[in-house]
This record gives structure tokens, C-alpha cells and sequence, in this order.
């Protein structure tokens, strides 16, 4: 929202400064984005009298001129076709910065003669694009003053952030009222001026939209006929083009200004070029409108339109159409003033991707209760810069009434803000802001002003009073505390989450936050997809369900970063999945991608494999979940690994980790071929998922204590054991029947070798393993060595069904 200081001034009697009039807009919520003052920009060209303007003695297109600047004489060189003696342009001494050209003046010499500053054009000045000569003055302009004062350019445009549910303050006279409210002046708006119509007006409206009446309650419409429409004045020109507005004609402008003034959003349509009555109805498919953009527009049944006997001729609250708009050949022109459904207006500037002022406006709301007083004014200011005669109203609908009483009670601002201050104060705040109150503080009762549509309960009338007192006034009152020692205020999920992402940013992955929201194809492809799921109103057709996995995201986003250069991409995200639309089916899960040679000891070509880049694995993905699983204190010593997981990864490249025959902690893998098609991503890629909900919850301890180091001061044994087995038997369940014949001595174990061929026999092989012997009182005898070797043996031989081999 942008208004000029002028502007302001003509709503609100201040002697505020601009930076005050800035601070206190931003203190009552109207954020001051930029504050433009021209007149600094510009404050160094001044007015001066061109003296004599000689021929250049040295080039046939040059003069050479005396300027009187005020203060003295100053010879400069011209190239202008216009420089004559007598003539007042517009000065630029020398180190005066040029915004036209970006140039910086420093005297200097053109074809031998001085020259000391510069007679400017207005493209020179960055006023228009005009360069046919320098700027010519009237001959009673006062020399030596500043341009931007003779032509109007030094007054402040302030810019401001309007919040959603502040729409009475998208006009000028709303920010006025505001500012007097916290003390900045007075307020002088004036009333819109009654205008009695000569004669019925020839034009009827239908609103035809059956029950759906609230699409357009109201309608007013009049017809001002012998108008002569043509630029409009000066005034009201420099102060749409201080606000960013092309002046186009004085009917248009007059709208534009009504807009913005009063935020009152009109339209305006040549009577001559409407055919008959006009109609508001909803839009039938495939019907096309020109719009006053130069663009056509296709509307369907959710639109709701103006139209004629011909057709379409609006949309309605958005835009006009261009073969009835006025131009200036028009003599007679309907003026329209309505009230548009927001939702409908909000919808509808969506689907066709049209972002005008109206629409802006009626998305917001508008004043119901000024519809018809914003046509007389309006209407006025056409007779008054076009002339003509004005017609009678006609009216279809009835302007809603929404009025609300509110029961105040006065120390619900003490009790919701801690602000102290008195009931008079409060009611003049109120009072000042357009509300009506009635009653002592005991029973109080206030009356919301139309235009505030966001008022509808108690709790609203104390954000208003504390906005307008100040923020910067709330007590600040510290937290009471608890006695005792303070317990932990994160719960266990939010420890295991925050403890899951510094695991996997130390193993050399990057966090990734993706959106919740995924395409229906790619939801399916992991188990998704369900219609309750499925988002009523999605952002885009990309985003229509909720995600039932992290990975279709992070791969993605992977092979975003390849078709960008960047192939080896390791990313991680932890977050919420979706198997359902009930509390229980969401779950929180650590999930993470690597891609080509993104390994954890480090990625891209070396020389240590010979310049090539060795490609991410299997293996490389279980180490992350199991790093995981550790760091967040699973017991990874118990857990059981099969291969195979879901039906997104490899089958024979992929592998679960499970507590027990139900709980699935894990899974990893490389990602399936077909899934990797649907999501059109080039391969390999292995990701993992770690399910933080399905962590046992550690045990409560007695005490806060550590536990006593349970560490032995004698050497470890190390022995190596290989069994043959059948070739399907996964090593894990070697290892974990070693382990298992003695947990007290066996402390570690890993598998270093698998061997198959035929010296083990067809459908065997051999798997080799070291295991670490920890005494603890003394030394291992030879015999204890050997019953613990073959207490080992006979533990693997019972749960694989392998022997020890020779």
C-alpha cells in the first residue's frame, strides 16, 4: 500500500515528521517497508536562465552557454537543439550524480572548451524517456530553486505492509484514522457528498446466481451521460505516478483514485458500448473475455461475471473487459459500485492468475456500508473534471448489515496483556478507531464499525487497545520456576530426533527439510496414496497427497543436485510419514539417500582407487541405520538383520533390521529399478529409514549415577573360527550364535570371510569369523581356551546346522 505525504495530509492535520509518521506505522502494525523522498535524490538540480547559448567553435552541434544558477555564472557545453539564450532548464553542477545515465558529472573539456556541469533532459532526470532536448520551463519559473519543487517531485512516498485482516487499512483515510488514534493528529476526512440523480437511470442489473446470493449481495449502478472524458488534471496525475500508477484518462484515473483513497475498488463501462441490461451471473464454459490487460480469459461456472446482451463484459471484482471500457471518446459512462463474495474473488484470481487492486481489495473485504456512498463520490468527482449530468441508482441486492455488539470488559486488558490503564483511556482509543461505546466499565458495550471486519470478540477490542498504547509498553514478567531441580523439557522423540540428526550430519550427510506434501504416483510407489490422505485442496497437482515415506523427497532432491552438477549427493531428513488420517498413523522416522560415490570416507575420484569413483553401496546405507540405531541407544548387539525390505528397495540388495519377530527398527537398501522410474531418477541410489517411534523407551534408572567401569586389565584372545554352511544361511546368524555361547567371555565378534566353491561343495560355503576372548579374574589356560573354542563350535553347529571346517 503506497500514499504520499500530501495524500496523507488530506485525511489527517499532523505537523509529524516523516520519521515519526514511519516509527509510529510500524508500532500500531502497518509496517513501514520503504520510505521514497525524492526531493533528497534530486536535491541537487536546481532551476536556472540560459544567458547566451554560442556556437561551438569546434563542432557545428555544440553551444556553449553562460547559466545563471541564483548564486553565480557558470559556462557550460550543450549539445541540446533547444539551448537558446533566455531559456529556463533545469542545472546539474559538476559532482552531481545523473539517474537517467548513471553517470557522475566532473568538470571537464569537449573539444577544448571548459564545461562545468549540465543542462539535463527529463530521460537524463529519469522522468520520462523524452531526449529530444533539455527541459524549457515556463519564463516565470523562479531560478535557483529546486526542481523537484517546481515540479511537484518532493513529496514523501511512504510504502506499507497491510497484514491479511487489516483491509480497511488499504486506503488513505484508514491509515489516517489509525494515526490520529495514537496521537499523531487529527482526523479531517470528509464525508462523501450526497448526489441527487436528474432522471431514472436507463440501464437495469439482474443478479441471477439463484441461492448462492452472498457470490454479489449488492449491485448499485449509475449513468453519468455528456461527460467529456480526457487527461486528467495534474494533481490527481502526480499522485497516481508517485504510487507507481499510470495515469491512462480521467474516468479511469478517478476509479484508481477512489481505490486507493477510501479503498473503495470501482469500475467504469461506456454506456454506449453496453448492450442492453446488465446481468451478474455465473460464467458458462468455454464463454472468453478481453480483459483490460490485452488478455483473454477463459471462465468456467466457478466465475462470476458481468455481462450484456452480447456476452461477458467484466469479471465481476476483478477486471473490466476492453470492449467496453472508456477511452477518450466516451460520452456517457455507467459507474458501477458492488459488493463481490471474498472466497469466490480469492478463487477465481487464482484459477485465471490475475493479481489487480480490485481484486486485492475484495479478497480482503471492503466496507459494505460505503457501496453507495463511494458511487456518489465517485460520481462527483466525474462531474467535477468531466462534467455531464448523473442519473437516479439503481440498486440490486441489499447491502448486508454486519453489525456487531461486543460485551467489553475492561480488565481483560490487564488480565490478557498486563497493560494498566484506566477505562476513559481505553474508550477514547476505541472511540478513535471508529468504534462505538456505550455504557460504564461495569456494562460496557461496543459497536464495530463496518469496515472492520476482523473484530468479532472481546479478545480483538484488547489487541486493538494494546496496539494502539504499544507493544513496547507490556510488562515484561519472567517465568515463575519450579523448585527443585528443573526436569527435562524435551521428550524422548524430540531427544531421539535431535540426537538422530547430529549421527547423521557427523557421518557426512547433509539435512534436508522437503515438503509433507508428494505427488499421488509417487505416494503409491511407497505404499501411499490412500484416498483419506489425499489433499482437498492441494497446493499443485505435484503436491496432492501426504507422504507416506521421507525418500520420495530426498531422492528427488538428489537427483535435482545431479542434473545441476553436483552427482554425489548424500542427504538425510528427519520428519513425519503418513499411513493414515488417524493420530496413531503418523510416524517419525530418520531417513537418508546416498548417491554415486557419496561414501561416508569420502566421495569423487583419488588416487587410492586408481581415479575412479567408487559407487555407494548396500553396506554403506546399513552402517548409517545402525549408527543410528546405536547413537540413540537400541541394543544393536540383539537386533536381528534379514534380507529384503519393502517393496521400494532392491530385494536382493536391501535388508531389515528387526528387535524380535515384529518390531522393524530399520530398513536400507538400494532403491528398486521400477521405483526408481516412476520418480524418473536416474540410478543407483541406497537409502535407509530408521523408525524412531519403534525405539524401546529406556529403562528408568534409580539413580543419576554412572555406572562403575566394567573393564578388564587383562589382554583380550583373539581366535578365528570357519563353518561351513549352507549358502543360504545369512553370516549374522554365525555371528550370533558365537556370541551367544558365552556373553561373559565372547565380547566381540565380526565376519572377515566368505569362501564358495568347489572344494566346499555345491550349495555350501565357508564363513569365516574373529571373535574376541575377554578374561576377567586371570590369564586363559590352554584347556579353557579349548572349551571355550569348542563350546563356541557346538553353539553354531546347533543353531546353523554347519560344521567346523578342517
Amino acid at each position: 500500500m503506497k500514499f504520499t505525504l500530501s495524500w496523507l495530509e488530506e485525511h489527517l492535520e499532523t505537523d509529524a515528521s516523516v520519521a515519526e509518521i514511519a516509527e509510529k506505522l510500524s508500532l500500531i502494525g502497518l509496517e513501514v517497508e520503504e520510505v521514497v523522498e525524492p526531493a533528497k535524490k534530486l536535491a541537487p538540480f536546481r532551476t536556472a536562465r540560459v544567458v547566451s547559448a554560442e556556437q561551438h567553435p569546434n563542432a557545428d552541434r555544440l553551444r556553449v552557454c553562460v547559466v545563471d544558477t541564483g548564486t553565480e555564472r557558470l559556462q557550460v557545453v550543450c549539445g541540446a537543439p533547444n539551448a537558446r539564450a533566455g531559456m529556463i532548464g533545469v542545472f546539474a553542477p559538476s559532482g552531481t550524480h545523473i539517474p537517467g545515465t548513471g553517470i557522475d558529472l566532473k568538470p571537464s573539456k569537449i573539444r577544448g572548451v571548459e564545461s562545468n556541469g549540465m543542462l539535463v533532459s527529463e530521460r537524463e532526470m529519469g522522468l520520462s524517456d523524452e531526449h529530444a532536448g533539455i527541459i524549457d520551463l515556463p519564463e516565470d519559473t523562479e531560478i535557483g530553486v529546486p526542481f523537484a519543487e517546481v515540479l511537484g517531485l518532493d513529496d514523501p512516498v511512504f510504502d506499507i505492509a497491510i497484514t491479511p485482516n487489516r483491509p480497511d487499512a488499504l486506503g488513505v483515510a484508514g491509515v489516517a484514522r489509525d494515526l490520529a488514534a495514537v496521537g499523531l493528529g487529527r482526523v479531517k476526512t470528509k464525508d462523501a457528498p450526497r448526489v441527487q440523480g436528474s432522471f431514472p437511470c436507463p440501464v437495469n442489473v439482474t443478479l441471477d446466481l439463484g441461492d448462492d446470493r452472498d457470490l454479489c449481495p449488492a449491485f448499485a449502478l449509475r449513468l453519468v451521460r455528456g461527460v467529456r472524458n480526457g487527461p486528467s488534471p495534474d494533481w490527481l496525475k502526480r499522485r497516481l505516478e508517485a504510487i507507481g500508477l499510470r495515469p491512462i484518462n480521467a474516468l479511469v484515473d478517478i476509479t484508481n483514485y477512489m481505490t486507493y483513497d477510501r479503498n473503495r475498488p470501482l469500475h467504469v463501462f461506456d454506456a454506449k458500448k453496453v448492450k442492453g441490461d446488465l446481468v451478474v451471473r455465473r460464467g458458462v464454459s468455454g464463454e472468453k473475455l478481453l480483459a483490460l490487460d490485452e488478455r483473454t480469459y477463459e471462465v468456467d461456472e466457478d466465475v462470476v461475471v458481468i455481462a450484456d446482451e452480447r456476452g461477458i463484459e467484466s469479471l465481476g471484482g476483478i477486471m473490466g473487459g476492453e470492449e467496453s471500457g472508456c477511452d477518450e471518446g466516451t460520452t456517457d459512462v455507467l459507474i458501477e459500485s458492488a459488493l463481490w463474495d471474498t472466497g469466490n474473488i480469492a478463487r477465481t484470481g487464482r484459477k485465471l492468475n490475475i493479481n489487480s487492486d480490485a481484486r486485492y481489495r475484495f479478497e480482503r473485504g471492503v466496507d459494505p456500508a460505503f457501496t453507495l456512498p463511494g458511487l456518489d463520490m465517485a460520481t462527483q468527482m466525474v462531474l467535477d473534471l468531466c462534467g455531464g449530468e448523473a442519473s437516479e441508482v439503481t440498486l440490486a441486492g441489499q447491502i448486508p448489515d454486519p453489525s456487531t455488539i461486543i460485551a467489553f470488559r475492561p480488565q481483560e486488558v490487564k488480565r490478557l496483556t498486563g497493560l494498566d490503564i484506566s477505562f476513559i483511556e481505553m474508550r477514547q482509543i476505541l472511540s478513535d478507531l471508529g468504534f462505538w461505546v456505550t455504557g460504564e466499565a461495569e456494562n460496557c458495550r461496543v459497536a464495530v464499525p463496518t469496515w472492520r471486519p476482523d473484530v468479532h470478540e472481546l479478545a480483538d477490542l484488547v489487541e486493538e487497545i494494546t496496539r494502539i498504547v504499544g507493544v513496547d509498553r507490556v510488562p515484561t514478567v519472567p517465568l515463575t520456576r519450579a523448585p527443585g531441580v528443573a526436569r527435562p523439557v524435551l521428550t524422548l522423540l524430540q531427544t531421539r530426533e535431535r540426537l538422530a540428526r547430529r549421527t547423521l550430519a557427523a557421518r557426512g550427510l547433509v539435512e534436508a527439510v522437503t515438503w509433507s506434501f508428494i505427488a499421488k504416483p509417487h505416494a503409491e510407489a511407497f505404499g501411499g496414496g490412500s484416498p483419506e490422505l489425499a489433499l482437498s485442496n492441494p497446493i499443485s497437482s505435484e503436491m496432492s497427497d501426504m507422504r507416506p515415506s521421507l525418500l520420495p523427497e530426498l531422492l528427488l532432491a538428489a537427483q535435482r543436485n545431479a542434473d545441476r552438477g553436483s552427482a554425489d549427493a548424500a542427504l538425510f531428513e528427519v520428519g513425519a510419514t503418513y499411513r493414515g488420517d488417524r493420530p496413531e498413523d503418523q510416524e517419525a522416522v530418520a531417513a537418508g539417500v546416498r548417491r554415486a560415490s557419496a561414501k561416508q570416507a569420502g566421495r569423487g575420484r583419488h588416487w587410492t582407487n586408481g581415479g575412479k569413483p567408487a559407487a555407494v553401496d548396500v553396506f554403506e546405507a546399513k552402517a548409517d541405520a545402525l549408527d543410528v540405531l546405536r547413537e540413540l541407544g537400541a541394543p544393536v548387539e540383539s537386533v536381528q538383520i534379514e534380507a529384503g525390505a519393502a517393496a521400494w528397495y532392491h530385494p536382493g540388495r536391501s535388508g531389515t533390521i528387526r528387535l524380535g519377530p515384529r518390531v522393524i527398527l530399520a530398513q536400507f537398501g538400494e532403491i528398486h529399478p521400477a521405483t526408481l522410474e516412476v520418480l524418473d531418477i536416474a540410478g543407483p541410489v541406497v537409502a535407509f529409514e530408521v523408525f524412531l517411534d519403534r525405539l524401546p523407551a529406556p529403562k528408568a534408572k534409580p539413580t543419576r549415577a554412572k555406572a562403575p567401569l566394567d573393564a578388564s586389565d587383562l589382554m583380550p584372545v583373539t581366535r578365528d573360527f570357519a563353518f561351513v554352511v549352507d549358502a543360504g544361511t545369512p553370516s549374522a546368524e554365525i555371528l550370533k550364535a558365537a556370541r551367544g555361547a558365552d556373553r561373559q567371555v565372547v565380547t566381540a565378534g565380526s565376519v572377515f570371510d566368505v569362501f564358495e566353491g568347489a572344494a566346499i561343495g555345491e550349495g555350501r560355503k565357508s564363513v569365516a569369523i574373529e571373535l574376541t576372548l575377554q578374561p576377567r579374574e586371570r590369564s586363559f589356560t590352554e584347556e579353557e581356551l579349548d572349551a571355550i573354542s569348542a563350546k563356541i563350535v557346538a553353539a553354531v553347529e546347533k543353531k546353523t546346522g554347519g560344521s567346523l571346517r578342517g
